[in-house]
């Protein structure tokens, strides 16, 4: 095992952030680095190798989703794309009141997700192996969770159409971005509109900028579209903008039941 003491850039940006840890909680984050360290050597889970970086540019970078889950109360969290457990592992360390779901296709990743979680004693997290266009259809995922986070996951149109199905009305995603965060936003104008969302507000950060977003009436029941379709012909784009330009009947507004 390596060093699991977090640098001091990390320490600074934490408390910039005012976030305050319970005991065991940085060992714990440390313990989560070393296991995704070892891991990466077998498989490709992160490009940043170097142990300062990654506390900064993964947990650091994740954790400045804290004081906004905890502004709307967040109980119920689902992690789209969590890939090597980013942001949901380091959240749900943080965050031990609140449930986290991890989504993840990918079944070498899925496996380390489910041992991390478990070696961490992250009783409060709950890895799923299924693709997000396939899951929020389900009854018990659709329309369940109070905020989605979502990080390198994709353009932002697309996060959009794979996010809102699992969110209540009122719900929030949560969308860690990167310099051209205002080009998606502007990208995503239509795929709002279709999905019933608004673009609230962004938060610039030491480490990124965070998309805040709002749902504001139950997502219409055909998105998201099939596997693959939200990254081929993302909501707004020229291959889906004319059939999509007429306002859907009342009966669609209506969630999968």
């Amino acid at each position: 095992m390596t060093d699991s003491q977090p640098p001091a850039e990390f320490l600074r940006l934490v408390e910039a952030q005012q976030i305050a840890f319970d005991p065991g909680d940085l060992d714990r984050l440390g313990s989560y680095l070393d296991r995704l360290e070892e891991a990466n050597r077998r498989f490709n889970l992160t490009a940043i190798t170097d142990r300062e970086s990654m506390w900064v540019r993964h947990i650091a970078d994740s954790l400045t989703l804290l004081p906004l889950l905890a502004s709307v109360q967040a109980k119920r969290v689902v992690d789209v794309g969590s890939g090597g457990g980013l942001p949901g592992i380091p959240l749900a360390i943080a965050m031990p009141e609140a449930q986290v779901t991890l989504v993840e296709s990918t079944g070498k990743k899925v496996r380390f997700l489910e041992q991390t979680a478990e070696a961490l004693g992250l009783s409060n997290v709950t890895v799923v192996q299924e693709r997000a266009e396939t899951l929020a259809h389900r009854r018990e995922y659709r329309e369940a969770f109070d905020a989605a986070v979502a990080r390198a996951v994709g353009k932002l149109p697309v996060l959009l159409e794979l996010t809102m199905g699992f969110l209540r009305v009122g719900g929030f995603l949560f969308a860690v971005k990167g310099e051209r965060a205002g080009e998606e936003i502007e990208q995503s104008r239509q795929a709002a509109h279709l999905l019933h969302c608004h673009i609230a507000e962004t938060h610039r950060t030491e480490t990124g900028t965070i998309v805040v977003v709002e749902k504001l009436r139950r997502s219409p029941k055909i998105y998201p579209r099939r596997p693959g379709e939200p990254n081929r012909a993302p909501l707004g784009g020229k291959a889906v903008k004319q059939a999509l330009s007429e306002p859907l009947p009342e009966d669609e507004h209506d969630s999968v039941e």
